[in-house]
Parts: structure tokens; C-alpha cells; sequence
């Protein structure tokens, strides 16, 4: 079996060959049904400071900067997602290649984290959980959107095959299980929302 080191260089290597292709690909394609909702929610809430972690290309920020007034920062796993997003946002926004389990940021520095279709990639998700709290203010929000597939069994099977696929994916949650990792790590979860059968949108705010 594969340790979480190996399984994540394997993610880096999958979407740096996606990087510059990636709005037109499978995954791209998928993750446009979350935008809406995700930047829905980012422009409704207080604050300015916005952590986009696991950015890619830099679409949600660009979105967003389009609709608010914010001070945006930018964190990928992948060296060139983040230089595609430079290309595509241009000055005004700090990006960094980051491991979402070893954030680069200070405790308390951002309003708002958005993480969308990026969660279920991460080889440490407790860890990664734990990162976000800390870089979060307190009463900051994290939204996060992310895939699923309905059904406990269909995703035990999923999970147990989705390694063996080159697709980046680590594990697929469903609305139980990645609640409570985020509610028994300091946060208080709300606002699920089932996008469509294959998706889901949340906010979970640091207590």
C-alpha cells in the first residue's frame, strides 16, 4: 500500500499535467457546478481577508475579486496550478505552493478559507482540518464544496477502488463524516447544501 507521502506526490504529479489544460477537463468541468454557490456564500459574509486553498487555476479568485473588495491568497499542492493561476490573475494576489496539512500562513490571518474540490485529495485530512482552524479568526468561516456519491456502501466501494485510479482522489466523503471531522476540531458546521447528487456545499465557522 501506498504511504500518504507517495499518494500525494502522485496528486502534485496528476494535476501538474492538468494544470494547463485543466478548465477543459474532466475535473474542470466538474467543479464549475460548485462555483456559484461558493462565491454566493464568500460574498455574503464579513471580512475581507480570503484564503482560497487549493486554488488551482485561480477561477474561484477571480470570481470573487469580480464581486467584493477582498485581499486574496492563493495555495495549491501543484507548482503549475500555481503558475497558471499567476498567468491568469496577474499582481495582487500572493500564491504558494502548500501542503494543505502545512500551511504557510500566521494563526488568526484570514476571514474566510474557501476549499472547494480540493478536500478530498488530502492525505491527512485531520491534520488539514486543524491547519485551516488555526490560519482562521475566530467566528471566521470556512465554506467548503466537494464531491460525494450517495450511499454509505457505494462510497465504501468507491473508496476502496479510488487508489487505484489516476485521478488525484484520497478518499470521498458523505455529509456524517466530514461534518464531524470539522465539529469535533473547533468548528460549528451549517448550512449543508446538496448542489446536486454528486456534490455538496457547507460552512463550518471557528469557535
Amino acid at each position: 500500500m501506498e504511504s500518504t507521502k507517495e499518494f500525494q506526490e502522485e496528486t502534485r504529479r496528476y494535476f501538474d499535467r492538468l494544470a494547463k489544460d485543466y478548465d477543459d477537463s474532466c475535473d474542470g468541468r466538474f467543479v464549475r457546478c460548485m462555483y456559484r454557490e461558493v462565491i454566493r456564500r464568500a460574498v455574503s459574509l464579513p471580512g475581507d481577508r480570503v484564503l482560497d486553498l487549493g486554488c488551482g487555476n485561480g477561477n474561484l479568485i477571480r470570481m470573487l475579486r469580480e464581486m467584493k473588495q477582498v485581499s486574496c491568497w492563493g495555495a495549491d499542492l501543484s507548482p503549475q496550478m500555481i503558475r497558471e493561476a499567476g498567468k491568469n490573475l496577474g499582481d495582487g494576489v500572493n500564491l504558494a505552493v502548500a501542503d494543505a496539512a502545512s500551511l504557510p500562513y500566521g494563526d488568526g490571518q484570514f476571514d474566510i478559507v474557501i476549499c472547494n474540490a480540493s478536500f478530498h485529495h488530502y492525505t491527512e485530512p485531520e491534520r488539514a482540518v486543524e491547519e485551516i482552524r488555526r490560519v482562521l479568526r475566530t467566528g471566521g468561516t470556512l465554506i467548503l464544496g466537494d464531491p460525494t456519491i450517495p450511499g454509505r456502501l457505494a462510497r465504501k466501494l468507491l473508496n476502496q477502488a479510488v487508489h487505484k485510479r489516476d485521478s488525484g482522489d484520497f478518499k470521498i466523503y458523505g455529509k456524517a463524516e466530514i461534518t464531524s471531522l470539522f465539529s469535533t476540531r473547533g468548528f460549528r458546521v451549517h448550512s449543508w447544501k446538496r448542489i446536486n447528487y454528486r456534490s455538496f456545499v457547507f460552512e463550518a465557522e471557528k469557535i
